[in-house]
């Protein structure tokens, strides 16, 4: 395995499961030690003793409360001296169905968990480490951000507005810091599981892959655009798709 990671730290929100435990396991097996966050204790726990308490650490709160934000950045600062990377994986998504008759208060909560916290989180680890030392940045969008018709679309819309988010610190933190993005489209996660549980291999039909993406798939890209082979890339997103929005 590729050590490349030796010495850095990352904070891996939403962390516990899915994209972002594949994440977390992924830098972890090339020498980083992380901060993973969750909301949940016993899913923290959980993923803690997996990596390995020498190398993972646990951060509980919701992504969107800006008091977790600063203190899960401290704590990758204080137990483990440094904070390379950030990987803004946190979603929600509770609206479902026309947006023309969404209720907006559950828009207001997509748009606040997956764009507005993505820059808050940002802007900690920015004033906290990256500012001086330099550092990393992935943000987790999606394909839905790129392409529009599903019936998640206060979902899709904060994805496209966190893709032109990325763009947009790209061109504020160079060239010290680096920021960019995954599209996925749909991944076999418990998150996601709305969208293909039941009938995985008819929705895999129209994936020129044949099959839905695991996590492992997202977790590779993510690392190589968090590496320094990616350092002279910034702002930019990574479809990871198995080729479904090929011709669309």
């Amino acid at each position: 395995m590729n050590r490349d990671f030796d010495g850095r730290v990352a904070l891996i929100t939403g962390g516990t499961r899915g994209i972002g435990l594949g994440i977390a396991q992924e830098l972890v097996a090339r020498g980083a030690r992380v901060v993973v966050t969750a909301r949940k204790p016993d899913e923290l726990e959980a993923v803690v003793a997996e990596l390995g308490p020498d190398v993972a650490a646990a951060a509980r709160g919701s992504a969107d409360d800006e008091a977790h934000q600063a203190e899960a950045v401290a704590l990758a600062i204080e137990r483990f001296g440094r904070l390379d990377c950030l990987v803004n994986n946190a979603a929600v998504n509770p609206q479902y169905g026309p947006l023309v008759d969404a209720d907006l208060s559950a828009v207001r909560k997509v748009l606040e968990v997956n764009v507005t916290a993505v820059l808050g989180w940002t802007q900690q680890a920015w004033r906290a480490a990256m500012n001086e030392h330099g550092g990393s940045i992935l943000n987790v969008a999606s394909v839905g951000g790129i392409r529009a018709g599903a019936p998640i679309g206060a979902y899709n819309a904060s994805k496209a507005a966190l893709i032109h988010l990325t763009r947009q610190l790209g061109v504020e933190l160079g060239p010290t810091v680096r920021v960019n993005a995954i599209a996925p489209a749909v991944v076999k996660t418990s998150f996601a599981k709305a969208l293909y549980e039941g009938r995985e291999e008819e929705v895999a039909q129209a994936y020129p892959m044949k099959r839905l993406g695991v996590p492992a798939d997202t977790a590779k890209a993510a690392a190589f655009l968090l590496s320094d082979d990616a350092s002279w890339i910034t702002g930019e997103t990574l479809v990871v798709d198995g080729g479904v929005t090929l011709g669309r």
